[in-house]
Protein backbone atom coordinates (compact mmCIF):
# COMPACT_ATOMS: atom_id res chain seq x y z
CA UNK A 1 0.00 0.00 0.00
CA UNK A 2 1.36 3.67 -0.87
CA UNK A 3 0.19 6.54 0.45
CA UNK A 4 1.01 10.20 -0.08
CA UNK A 5 1.17 11.44 3.84
CA UNK A 6 0.65 8.88 7.05
CA UNK A 7 0.25 10.55 10.40
CA UNK A 8 1.48 8.60 13.38
CA UNK A 9 -1.12 9.71 15.94
CA UNK A 10 -4.50 10.53 16.03
CA UNK A 11 -4.13 13.00 19.01
CA UNK A 12 -4.41 17.02 18.47
CA UNK A 13 -1.30 17.43 16.88
CA UNK A 14 -1.91 14.43 14.04
CA UNK A 15 -5.44 16.02 13.87
CA UNK A 16 -3.85 19.75 12.98
CA UNK A 17 -1.33 17.76 10.73
CA UNK A 18 -4.00 16.16 8.51
CA UNK A 19 -6.28 19.53 8.26
CA UNK A 20 -3.28 21.19 7.31
CA UNK A 21 -2.22 19.15 4.48
CA UNK A 22 -6.00 18.64 3.18
CA UNK A 23 -6.21 22.33 3.18
CA UNK A 24 -2.82 22.48 1.78
CA UNK A 25 -3.64 20.56 -1.57
CA UNK A 26 -2.89 17.09 0.16
CA UNK A 27 -5.81 14.57 -0.52
CA UNK A 28 -4.40 11.30 0.04
CA UNK A 29 -3.81 11.72 4.04
CA UNK A 30 -3.87 8.88 6.56
CA UNK A 31 -4.17 8.58 9.73
CA UNK A 32 -2.44 6.38 12.40
CA UNK A 33 -4.27 5.84 15.83
CA UNK A 34 -3.24 3.12 18.73
CA UNK A 35 -6.48 4.13 20.12
CA UNK A 36 -10.31 3.31 19.57
CA UNK A 37 -10.84 7.38 18.92
CA UNK A 38 -9.36 10.14 17.90
CA UNK A 39 -8.47 13.30 19.93
CA UNK A 40 -5.12 11.47 21.81
CA UNK A 41 -4.87 13.03 25.57
CA UNK A 42 -7.49 15.65 25.00
CA UNK A 43 -10.94 13.36 25.49
CA UNK A 44 -10.07 12.71 29.55
CA UNK A 45 -8.96 16.27 29.97
CA UNK A 46 -12.62 17.59 30.90
CA UNK A 47 -11.12 20.90 32.54
CA UNK A 48 -11.53 24.17 30.33
CA UNK A 49 -8.75 26.24 29.41
CA UNK A 50 -7.85 25.25 26.09
CA UNK A 51 -8.70 26.80 22.59
CA UNK A 52 -8.20 30.62 23.66
CA UNK A 53 -5.54 31.08 21.10
CA UNK A 54 -6.59 28.20 18.26
CA UNK A 55 -10.59 29.70 18.53
CA UNK A 56 -10.50 32.54 20.57
CA UNK A 57 -12.83 31.06 23.34
CA UNK A 58 -12.54 28.74 26.14
CA UNK A 59 -13.16 24.93 25.34
CA UNK A 60 -12.56 21.51 27.71
CA UNK A 61 -10.04 19.05 26.20
CA UNK A 62 -12.92 17.04 24.41
CA UNK A 63 -14.75 20.26 23.17
CA UNK A 64 -11.16 21.14 21.62
CA UNK A 65 -10.61 17.51 20.01
CA UNK A 66 -14.44 17.15 18.42
CA UNK A 67 -13.86 20.56 17.09
CA UNK A 68 -10.80 19.85 15.22
CA UNK A 69 -12.26 15.32 14.57
CA UNK A 70 -15.26 17.45 12.61
CA UNK A 71 -12.49 19.76 10.95
CA UNK A 72 -11.02 15.99 9.77
CA UNK A 73 -14.44 14.23 8.83
CA UNK A 74 -15.26 17.59 6.51
CA UNK A 75 -11.87 17.27 4.68
CA UNK A 76 -12.81 13.38 4.34
CA UNK A 77 -9.42 12.41 6.46
CA UNK A 78 -8.94 8.69 6.17
CA UNK A 79 -8.09 7.34 10.03
CA UNK A 80 -6.97 3.54 10.75
CA UNK A 81 -7.92 3.16 15.03
CA UNK A 82 -7.04 0.72 16.99
CA UNK A 83 -4.21 -0.04 14.40
CA UNK A 84 -0.05 -0.12 16.36
CA UNK A 85 2.44 1.72 14.52
CA UNK A 86 5.49 -1.14 15.55
CA UNK A 87 8.59 -0.30 12.95
CA UNK A 88 9.00 2.32 10.61
CA UNK A 89 11.98 1.87 8.26
CA UNK A 90 14.26 5.09 7.13
CA UNK A 91 13.01 4.96 3.79
CA UNK A 92 9.78 5.28 5.32
CA UNK A 93 8.16 2.22 5.17
CA UNK A 94 5.53 1.69 7.76
CA UNK A 95 4.74 -1.89 10.01
CA UNK A 96 1.57 -2.29 11.55
CA UNK A 97 -0.79 -4.17 13.36
CA UNK A 98 -4.68 -4.58 14.15
CA UNK A 99 -7.22 -7.01 14.43
CA UNK A 100 -8.92 -6.22 11.40
CA UNK A 101 -6.12 -6.00 9.48
CA UNK A 102 -3.49 -8.25 10.77
CA UNK A 103 0.18 -7.12 10.67
CA UNK A 104 0.58 -4.68 6.86
CA UNK A 105 2.93 -2.44 5.93
CA UNK A 106 2.36 0.96 4.28
CA UNK A 107 4.81 2.95 2.28
CA UNK A 108 4.91 6.76 2.71
CA UNK A 109 5.94 9.75 0.44
CA UNK A 110 6.00 11.71 3.80
CA UNK A 111 5.83 10.50 7.27
CA UNK A 112 4.51 13.20 10.04
CA UNK A 113 5.69 11.83 13.40
CA UNK A 114 2.67 12.57 16.13
CA UNK A 115 2.88 10.61 19.11
CA UNK A 116 2.61 12.59 21.36
CA UNK A 117 4.08 11.99 25.24
CA UNK A 118 3.88 9.91 28.00
CA UNK A 119 4.67 10.37 31.79
CA UNK A 120 7.47 9.29 33.66
CA UNK A 121 6.90 6.43 35.36
CA UNK A 122 7.95 5.33 39.56
CA UNK A 123 10.32 2.88 38.08
CA UNK A 124 12.15 6.07 36.68
CA UNK A 125 11.92 7.90 39.73
CA UNK A 126 14.32 5.87 42.35
CA UNK A 127 11.15 6.27 44.97
CA UNK A 128 11.96 4.50 47.96
CA UNK A 129 9.26 2.67 49.94
CA UNK A 130 7.22 -0.47 49.43
CA UNK A 131 5.25 -1.15 46.70
CA UNK A 132 1.39 -1.19 48.08
CA UNK A 133 -1.56 -0.25 46.04
CA UNK A 134 -2.83 3.29 45.38
CA UNK A 135 0.94 4.49 43.80
CA UNK A 136 -0.66 6.18 40.16
CA UNK A 137 0.27 8.28 37.97
CA UNK A 138 -1.59 11.67 37.97
CA UNK A 139 -2.67 10.86 33.89
CA UNK A 140 -3.72 7.51 35.36
CA UNK A 141 -5.57 8.83 38.30
CA UNK A 142 -7.26 11.10 35.44
CA UNK A 143 -8.44 8.47 33.49
CA UNK A 144 -9.89 6.65 36.65
CA UNK A 145 -12.46 9.67 37.58
CA UNK A 146 -13.05 11.24 34.54
CA UNK A 147 -13.28 8.43 31.90
CA UNK A 148 -13.75 5.57 34.30
CA UNK A 149 -15.84 7.17 37.37
CA UNK A 150 -13.73 5.47 40.05
CA UNK A 151 -11.84 7.62 42.38
CA UNK A 152 -8.25 6.50 43.27
CA UNK A 153 -8.49 6.99 46.64
CA UNK A 154 -9.35 9.52 49.84
CA UNK A 155 -6.36 10.95 51.35
CA UNK A 156 -4.15 12.08 48.49
CA UNK A 157 -0.42 13.24 48.41
CA UNK A 158 0.87 14.13 45.08
CA UNK A 159 4.93 13.99 44.10
CA UNK A 160 5.53 16.91 41.24
CA UNK A 161 4.08 20.06 40.51
CA UNK A 162 3.58 19.34 36.89
CA UNK A 163 0.34 20.91 35.19
CA UNK A 164 -1.47 17.12 35.33
CA UNK A 165 -0.44 16.93 38.89
CA UNK A 166 -1.61 20.44 39.76
CA UNK A 167 -5.52 19.60 38.12
CA UNK A 168 -5.68 16.45 39.72
CA UNK A 169 -5.54 18.62 42.92
CA UNK A 170 -8.61 20.55 42.19
CA UNK A 171 -10.14 17.45 40.63
CA UNK A 172 -9.61 15.14 43.52
CA UNK A 173 -10.46 17.45 45.78
CA UNK A 174 -13.59 18.60 43.98
CA UNK A 175 -14.77 14.93 44.02
CA UNK A 176 -14.93 14.68 48.19
CA UNK A 177 -10.92 13.30 48.83
CA UNK A 178 -8.63 15.06 50.71
CA UNK A 179 -5.42 16.71 49.05
CA UNK A 180 -2.96 16.75 52.14
CA UNK A 181 0.07 18.44 49.75
CA UNK A 182 1.60 18.66 46.75
CA UNK A 183 5.68 18.41 46.94
CA UNK A 184 8.50 19.49 44.68
CA UNK A 185 11.93 18.26 44.30
CA UNK A 186 12.41 21.44 42.54
CA UNK A 187 12.84 24.62 43.98
CA UNK A 188 9.80 26.45 41.85
CA UNK A 189 6.44 24.61 40.21
CA UNK A 190 7.10 22.60 36.99
CA UNK A 191 3.64 24.12 35.97
CA UNK A 192 1.84 27.15 35.29
CA UNK A 193 1.26 29.82 37.07
CA UNK A 194 -2.50 29.65 36.94
CA UNK A 195 -2.88 26.32 37.47
CA UNK A 196 -0.81 27.02 40.71
CA UNK A 197 -3.61 29.31 41.77
CA UNK A 198 -6.55 28.04 40.41
CA UNK A 199 -5.51 24.71 41.63
CA UNK A 200 -3.50 25.25 44.56
CA UNK A 201 -3.94 27.91 46.08
CA UNK A 202 -8.11 28.26 45.63
CA UNK A 203 -8.19 25.07 47.73
CA UNK A 204 -5.86 25.21 49.89
CA UNK A 205 -3.80 22.79 49.34
CA UNK A 206 0.10 23.61 50.36
CA UNK A 207 2.95 23.47 47.84
CA UNK A 208 5.76 22.00 49.50
CA UNK A 209 8.73 23.02 47.10
CA UNK A 210 12.34 21.54 47.26
CA UNK A 211 11.02 18.67 49.12
CA UNK A 212 10.46 14.90 47.75
CA UNK A 213 9.28 11.61 48.72
CA UNK A 214 11.76 9.74 51.11
CA UNK A 215 9.68 6.71 52.27
CA UNK A 216 6.19 5.05 51.41
CA UNK A 217 4.54 2.83 53.98
CA UNK A 218 1.89 0.44 53.77
CA UNK A 219 1.95 -3.61 53.01
CA UNK A 220 -0.92 -4.20 51.11
CA UNK A 221 -2.20 0.00 50.54
CA UNK A 222 -0.58 2.93 50.90
CA UNK A 223 -0.88 3.70 54.26
CA UNK A 224 1.86 7.25 54.67
CA UNK A 225 4.30 8.93 52.98
CA UNK A 226 7.08 10.60 54.51
CA UNK A 227 8.68 14.05 52.68
CA UNK A 228 11.81 15.29 53.25
CA UNK A 229 13.72 18.61 52.03
CA UNK A 230 16.86 18.79 49.55
CA UNK A 231 19.65 20.69 49.45
CA UNK A 232 20.87 22.57 46.16
CA UNK A 233 21.83 18.54 44.91
CA UNK A 234 18.66 17.60 45.33
CA UNK A 235 19.73 15.53 48.16
CA UNK A 236 17.46 14.82 51.41
CA UNK A 237 18.23 16.80 54.38
CA UNK A 238 18.34 14.83 57.46
CA UNK A 239 16.03 15.67 60.33
CA UNK A 240 13.29 17.64 58.23
CA UNK A 241 11.43 14.34 57.84
CA UNK A 242 7.75 14.72 57.27
CA UNK A 243 5.37 11.89 57.99
CA UNK A 244 1.97 12.35 56.11
CA UNK A 245 -0.84 9.76 56.93
CA UNK A 246 -2.51 8.68 53.63
CA UNK A 247 -3.64 6.46 51.14
CA UNK A 248 -2.97 7.82 47.62
CA UNK A 249 0.43 8.73 46.46
CA UNK A 250 -0.07 10.55 43.03
CA UNK A 251 3.15 10.97 40.69
CA UNK A 252 3.35 13.96 38.79
CA UNK A 253 6.58 14.20 37.75
CA UNK A 254 7.51 14.99 33.96
CA UNK A 255 6.45 14.11 30.20
CA UNK A 256 8.72 12.16 27.74
CA UNK A 257 8.36 12.27 24.06
CA UNK A 258 7.02 9.17 22.67
CA UNK A 259 9.86 8.88 20.56
CA UNK A 260 11.16 4.71 20.27
CA UNK A 261 9.69 4.85 16.67
CA UNK A 262 11.97 7.77 15.62
CA UNK A 263 14.84 6.05 17.14
CA UNK A 264 14.56 3.33 14.78
CA UNK A 265 13.86 4.56 11.78
CA UNK A 266 16.92 6.61 12.39
CA UNK A 267 16.11 10.13 13.44
CA UNK A 268 18.00 12.18 15.33
CA UNK A 269 16.92 12.99 18.90
CA UNK A 270 17.92 16.06 21.37
CA UNK A 271 19.13 14.63 24.63
CA UNK A 272 17.73 17.58 26.37
CA UNK A 273 13.85 16.81 24.56
CA UNK A 274 13.93 14.33 24.34
CA UNK A 275 12.65 14.74 21.15
CA UNK A 276 13.89 14.89 17.25
CA UNK A 277 16.03 17.46 15.76
CA UNK A 278 14.56 19.72 13.39
CA UNK A 279 14.93 22.39 11.47
CA UNK A 280 12.43 25.23 10.47
CA UNK A 281 10.23 23.76 8.50
CA UNK A 282 9.98 21.10 11.41
CA UNK A 283 12.22 18.22 8.95
CA UNK A 284 14.23 15.85 10.54
CA UNK A 285 17.50 14.54 9.66
CA UNK A 286 15.34 11.93 7.38
CA UNK A 287 14.01 14.10 4.34
CA UNK A 288 10.35 13.88 4.13
CA UNK A 289 10.44 12.70 7.87
CA UNK A 290 8.45 15.80 9.70
CA UNK A 291 7.75 15.91 13.56
CA UNK A 292 5.05 17.88 15.82
CA UNK A 293 3.66 18.26 19.32
CA UNK A 294 4.88 16.48 22.11
CA UNK A 295 6.46 13.71 20.19
CA UNK A 296 8.67 17.06 19.47
CA UNK A 297 9.09 18.70 22.73
CA UNK A 298 6.86 18.75 25.31
CA UNK A 299 4.11 22.06 25.29
CA UNK A 300 2.49 24.05 27.93
CA UNK A 301 -0.45 24.38 25.93
CA UNK A 302 -2.86 22.56 23.12
CA UNK A 303 -2.85 25.75 21.26
CA UNK A 304 0.85 25.88 20.57
CA UNK A 305 0.52 21.96 19.51
CA UNK A 306 -2.18 22.46 17.22
CA UNK A 307 0.00 25.43 15.82
CA UNK A 308 3.16 23.69 15.16
CA UNK A 309 1.01 20.84 13.57
CA UNK A 310 -0.47 22.99 11.20
CA UNK A 311 3.17 24.08 9.86
CA UNK A 312 4.22 20.58 9.58
CA UNK A 313 1.65 19.79 7.55
CA UNK A 314 2.10 22.78 5.39
CA UNK A 315 6.01 21.58 5.16
CA UNK A 316 5.08 18.18 4.69
CA UNK A 317 2.85 18.99 1.51
CA UNK A 318 5.22 21.39 -0.19
CA UNK A 319 7.65 17.88 0.14
CA UNK A 320 4.68 15.95 -1.37
CA UNK A 321 4.66 18.52 -4.50
CA UNK A 322 8.32 19.45 -5.05
CA UNK A 323 10.19 17.18 -3.21
CA UNK A 324 13.31 17.48 -0.77
CA UNK A 325 14.01 21.08 -2.10
CA UNK A 326 18.07 21.36 -2.22
CA UNK A 327 19.71 23.73 0.28
CA UNK A 328 21.46 26.33 -2.01
CA UNK A 329 22.90 28.21 1.37
CA UNK A 330 24.18 27.48 4.57
CA UNK A 331 23.63 26.08 7.49
CA UNK A 332 23.18 28.00 11.17
CA UNK A 333 22.80 26.57 13.82
CA UNK A 334 20.82 27.94 16.89
CA UNK A 335 22.33 27.82 19.99
CA UNK A 336 21.24 28.25 23.69
CA UNK A 337 22.93 31.38 25.70
CA UNK A 338 22.22 32.13 29.40
CA UNK A 339 19.47 30.55 30.83
CA UNK A 340 17.77 28.67 27.76
CA UNK A 341 17.85 24.88 28.22
CA UNK A 342 16.90 24.20 24.29
CA UNK A 343 15.18 25.42 21.45
CA UNK A 344 13.38 24.46 18.18
CA UNK A 345 13.92 24.66 15.60
CA UNK A 346 17.93 23.48 16.01
CA UNK A 347 19.11 24.31 12.75
CA UNK A 348 17.83 27.20 10.30
CA UNK A 349 18.59 27.62 6.35
CA UNK A 350 18.14 31.36 5.04
CA UNK A 351 17.72 29.97 1.74
CA UNK A 352 14.39 27.61 2.37
CA UNK A 353 13.04 29.77 5.90
CA UNK A 354 9.69 31.16 5.58
CA UNK A 355 9.91 35.09 5.89
CA UNK A 356 9.00 34.60 9.70
CA UNK A 357 10.53 31.47 11.53
CA UNK A 358 8.72 31.07 15.27
CA UNK A 359 12.14 29.62 17.85
CA UNK A 360 10.00 28.07 20.79
CA UNK A 361 12.28 27.69 24.08
CA UNK A 362 12.64 27.06 27.93
CA UNK A 363 14.38 28.24 30.32
CA UNK A 364 16.54 25.99 32.90
CA UNK A 365 15.09 28.51 36.18
CA UNK A 366 12.97 31.39 37.41
CA UNK A 367 14.22 34.50 36.17
CA UNK A 368 12.91 37.77 37.42
CA UNK A 369 12.81 40.79 35.07
CA UNK A 370 14.72 39.38 32.55
CA UNK A 371 15.21 40.32 28.86
CA UNK A 372 15.31 37.65 25.84
CA UNK A 373 17.53 38.31 23.29
CA UNK A 374 18.57 36.64 19.84
CA UNK A 375 21.86 37.35 18.49
CA UNK A 376 23.18 36.54 15.13
CA UNK A 377 26.95 37.03 14.74
CA UNK A 378 27.77 40.20 16.82
CA UNK A 379 24.52 41.98 16.07
CA UNK A 380 21.16 41.80 18.65
CA UNK A 381 18.65 41.66 16.40
CA UNK A 382 15.96 41.32 18.87
CA UNK A 383 15.22 42.25 22.82
CA UNK A 384 12.32 42.04 24.71
CA UNK A 385 11.98 42.55 28.25
CA UNK A 386 9.73 39.99 30.63
CA UNK A 387 8.37 40.47 34.16
CA UNK A 388 9.22 36.62 34.89
CA UNK A 389 10.56 33.00 33.15
CA UNK A 390 10.09 29.89 34.02
CA UNK A 391 10.68 26.61 33.20
CA UNK A 392 6.95 25.46 33.72
CA UNK A 393 5.91 28.22 30.72
CA UNK A 394 7.27 27.79 27.28
CA UNK A 395 8.81 30.90 25.68
CA UNK A 396 9.02 31.63 21.65
CA UNK A 397 10.97 34.56 19.68
CA UNK A 398 10.39 35.20 16.00
CA UNK A 399 13.39 35.29 13.57
CA UNK A 400 13.39 37.03 10.49
CA UNK A 401 14.45 36.28 6.64
CA UNK A 402 15.70 39.81 6.66
CA UNK A 403 18.38 38.92 9.73
CA UNK A 404 18.94 35.47 8.35
CA UNK A 405 19.77 36.63 5.34
CA UNK A 406 22.25 39.11 7.17
CA UNK A 407 24.57 36.51 8.30
CA UNK A 408 27.88 35.37 7.52
CA UNK A 409 29.50 31.70 7.38
CA UNK A 410 30.97 31.07 10.72
CA UNK A 411 28.66 33.59 12.61
CA UNK A 412 26.02 32.12 15.07
CA UNK A 413 22.48 32.18 15.97
CA UNK A 414 22.15 32.39 19.99
CA UNK A 415 19.10 32.59 21.97
CA UNK A 416 19.55 33.76 25.57
CA UNK A 417 18.30 35.49 28.53
CA UNK A 418 20.34 38.98 29.59
CA UNK A 419 20.30 41.36 32.93
CA UNK A 420 19.84 37.89 34.96
CA UNK A 421 22.32 36.57 38.16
Amino acid sequence: MKRKAVIIGGGPAGLAAAVSLKDNGIEDVLILERGSSLGGILTQCIHNGFGLHTFKEELTGPEYAARFIEMAKERNVEALLNTMVVDISHDKVITCMSKDKGIFTIEAESVILAMGCRERPRGALNTPGYRPAGIYSAGTAQRFVNIEGKMPGKEVVILGSGDIGLIMARRMTLEGAKVKAVAEIMPYSGGLKRNIVQCLDDFGIPLKLSTTVVDIKGKDRVESVTLAKVDDKMTPIPGTEEVIPCDTLLLSCGLLPENELSDKMGVKLSPVTGGPIVDESLNTNIPGVFACGNVLHVHDLVDYVSEEATLAGKFAAEYIKEGERPINGPEFKIETGKGVRYTVPVTVHPDRAPELTTVRFRVGNVYKDPEICVYMGDKCVLRRKKQICAPGEMEQVIIKKADLKNLKDGEKIVVCLENVL
